[in-house]
């Protein structure tokens, strides 16, 4: 199966270049669902590249009777933020322009739909099929009032442009799947929203962080809470459903670091992920042991990051996935001084039992910086 390639321009440049996102889209015999799978919003966030070049491989070996529906694969969607460098160390985390996080400027639907108790009344009576039709038609129509005003003489912002330019590719998805790593060093695991854990099985992850608390500026929160709510909205009106409609964000290892073990873990979790959700027929695909698979959660809001009590040098801290408990020793902080006295150790313990999902990758800190999250 060969597929589609196309390339979307989303950013003319004063030298006269221009910055561009390739899509690949691979189609199937039949008409059905379609999956989005993008990678490196962050910039320093690599391994997603590797995945999805995988991914292509494995697709370009399959008969197109074997994929139902449309798988769209979306690398180094975030060119500007992939070239950001400092030194050795790659950045992109932000925007150097405006100083914007690029992973919390999207547009979410329900921040603007003022009648969706309306809508939903009206759709009671409808099928899950004809509901999930007729909202996605207001979305997309809200959607395109905003593309607009990008021809408009005063134009947008290019952070809006992007946006609008990357959101474009997945309104009508079933299945957006956004491949990230951490910007520190880290397990792997996955964002799941609630509701949908039964689905997190699939991806064959054993950590995930279960999401009560978004504002939908997260490329994945734009995408799924307007159905969250639409969901809800038709439940107070005595009509409980669940849309076919998934969001979810995977942090595989490290940042600036392409980890074998995490590519491997996130192309088989995908694989798996679709053919569960009967997009793609392959032999031993889902795994038997994917209705098996416990995913360990934790609330977002129970997440606890550990910032410097002062500032110096982090020394004997507990590597990076350890189980600890309360009071047991995180790590040791080496503070210099300028007042003409000694060097000091200060030791910082646990407030509580938890993993150590994440780690800072410098070892030097200055007071109230990251030094590590525990969940």
């Amino acid at each position: 199966m060969v597929p589609t390639v196309t390339t979307i321009p989303i950013q003319h440049l004063a030298s006269g270049d221009r910055l561009s996102i390739p899509v690949y889209k691979f189609m199937g015999a039949n008409p059905g669902k379609k999956a989005y799978i993008q990678a490196n919003l962050h910039g320093s966030e690599i391994v997603g590249n590797a995945v999805i070049h995988q991914l292509i491989e494995f697709f370009s070996h399959l008969e197109d009777s074997q994929l139902t529906g449309e798988i769209w694969l979306v690398p180094v969607c975030n060119p500007i933020g992939t070239n950001q460098r400092n030194h050795f160390f790659a950045t992109g985390r932000f925007n150097p322009y405006d100083g914007k996080d690029w992973n919390r400027i999207f547009w979410d639907y329900e921040k603007e739909c003022d009648n969706l108790t309306e809508l939903a009344k009206f759709q009671v009576h409808h099928s899950p099929e004809e509901i999930r039709r007729n909202y996605l038609e207001h979305i997309q129509s809200s959607f395109e009032q905003h593309l607009d005003a990008l021809q408009s003489p005063s134009g947008l912002p290019f952070t809006e442009r992007y946006r609008y330019q990357l959101q474009s590719l997945c309104l009508d998805a079933n299945y957006v799947i956004d491949i990230h790593s951490s910007t520190n060093q880290a397990i792997d695991y996955l964002y799941c929203f609630q509701s949908r854990e039964e689905s997190a099985k699939a991806f064959l992850l054993d950590r995930g962080i279960l999401m009560n608390e978004y504002d939908g500026d997260a490329f994945d929160e734009a995408f799924m809470k307007p159905w969250l709510a639409l969901e809800k909205q038709l439940a107070a009106f005595g009509k409980a459903i669940q849309f076919d409609v998934e969001s979810w964000t995977l942090e595989l290892g490290s940042g600036m670091e392409m980890n074998p073990d995490s590519v491997k873990k996130g192309v088989m979790g995908i694989k798996n992920y679709l053919a569960q959700k009967q997009l793609v027929d392959f032999p031993d695909l889902p795994l038997e042991k994917t209705t098996s698979q416990s995913v360990n959660f934790t609330i977002k809001s129970q997440i606890k990051p550990y910032y410097a009590p002062a500032g110096g040098m982090i020394q004997s801290r507990v590597p990076l996935g350890s189980q600890i408990q309360a009071e047991q020793p995180l790590y040791q902080l080496l503070s210099f001084n300028r007042e003409g006295d000694l060097p000091q150790i200060i030791d910082v313990q646990a407030e509580s039992d938890g993993l150590v999902f994440s780690v800072a990758k410098n070892y030097a800190v200055n007071e109230g910086e990251y030094v590590l999250s525990i969940m």
